[in-house]
């Protein structure tokens, strides 16, 4: 039981830190689309962008805003139970 409890814990505490790193990595992410945002038109980036790298960039944004949002949901679950 030990074994299992001190697996679980070194678990817990890597869930932990990749958490945070996401969160730092996102909000470089974030940082770079306002940048975008702020400095081009939606006009240009579509006329100008490479489609391929637009393409996949909403793709991995669409994937994080469905991960995301299944945890918001799960939260607010978890919240109504309490």
């Amino acid at each position: 039981m030990l074994n299992d409890e001190s697996g679980r814990q070194a678990g817990i505490a890597r869930l932990i830190s990749d958490l945070r790193t996401a969160k730092v990595e996102l909000l470089s992410a974030q940082c770079a689309a306002d940048r975008l945002r702020q400095q081009y038109s939606v006009a240009d980036i579509v006329s100008f962008g490479e489609p391929q790298a637009l393409k996949g960039a909403i793709a991995s944004a669409a994937a994080l805003s469905r991960f995301f949002a299944t945890i918001d949901e799960q939260m607010k679950k978890a919240e109504r139970q309490t």
